[in-house]
């Protein structure tokens, strides 16, 4: 009996010791819950940027809630317009969507795998042929101006005599002649050496029968221009719109080989454009950045660049209004 009773209390002292140390152990490292990402925190605007053998190229991904349980997404790749995801599927933090092909070379889909990170979003994307590419994203910012702007001075940005302030993206082809500003076959596009964040900009400008050239806001945003008809229904994609984006009001065109204007005035997101006198966009929210993007770094100046790389374009007067 003794002995059974001095066993018990050496169990029963090993049993403190254990569970004494046990619950240190526990006190000093504990166990760590991982907290599983919710679709939430994947709703929004996203800047991106792929890597291309080692170069950024811009992207751009919105994602939102359709009723209450489906997300569905609009989604700029590295070439083309804005498209429609039907659907984003989501699971454990992470997502995948894919889309049609559409200016892209290659019959697959685009397919488009990522997951949230404490610093954003990131992942690989699979192109129409099948190549597989990083990329990283961040929240685009809502550029929202708490007041509107006082401007400065208008500046010329066209000389009429060469392309002093310009530079082209490529192998130049931009000439001036007679005072005209052209680029008189597909080649680079033309960018200037100053970065702007809101502005006025006034251009003046010519394309042939089946022209086809943009001016871009910020390197970002592109204006279309295009020989559209002038009884075409408004498309984003056609004279006058924020190209993928924002149709204009009415087809305001005055048709090839005519001097047509672009009067644009952008403030953070919002951009009104008045085009051959008439406003056919007013004060609109551009959602992201638009195919041909130099960078998806939205909260950034950035510079006016004019599309040479699709047909001849002409251009007598650039002039730009800075905000203070």
């Amino acid at each position: 009996m003794r002995k059974n009773i001095f066993l018990l209390g050496i169990g029963c002292l090993l049993i403190a010791g254990l569970t004494e140390k046990t619950f240190a152990t526990t006190i000093t490292k504990p166990e760590r819950t991982e907290l599983v990402a919710e679709p939430n925190q994947l709703i929004g605007r996203w800047d991106i940027s792929v890597d291309i053998n080692g170069k950024p190229a811009p992207a751009w991904l919105e994602v939102k809630l359709s009723g209450v349980k489906t997300l569905v997404g609009y989604f700029v790749s590295t070439a083309g317009s804005a498209r429609p995801v039907s659907e984003v599927k989501f699971a454990d933090g992470k997502f995948k969507f894919e889309i049609p092909p559409q200016w892209e070379s290659g019959t697959s889909n685009l397919i488009v795998d990522g997951n949230l990170t404490d610093a954003g979003i990131q992942g690989k994307m699979t192109d129409c042929n099948g190549k597989e590419y990083n990329w990283k994203g961040v929240k685009a910012p809502y550029l929202k101006r708490t007041a509107m702007p006082t401007w400065g001075k208008p500046i010329s940005l066209f000389n009429g005599k060469d392309l002093s302030g310009w530079k082209a993206s490529g192998q130049n082809q931009w000439i001036v002649k007679n005072g005209i500003l052209t680029s008189p076959k597909p080649g680079s596009n033309l960018i200037t050496e100053e970065k702007y964040n809101d502005f006025k900009l006034h251009v003046e400008f010519k394309y042939a029968k089946g022209g086809n050239s943009g001016i871009y806001l910020r390197g970002r945003y592109e204006v279309q221009i295009e020989d559209s008809q002038k009884d075409a229904h408004p498309n984003s994609v056609l004279f006058g719109g924020v190209y993928g984006f924002l149709a204009p009001n009415e087809m305001a065109t005055f048709g090839p080989d005519e001097w047509q204007t672009y009067d644009i005035t952008l403030v953070g997101r919002l951009v009104t454009i008045v085009a051959n006198g008439k406003a056919i966009i007013s004060n609109q929210e551009i959602p992201g950045i638009t195919g041909g993007a130099l960078d998806s770094n939205e909260g950034e100046p950035g510079p006016i660049y004019l599309q040479g790389d699709h047909a001849p374009i002409e251009f007598r007067k650039i002039v730009i209004t800075p905000a203070k």
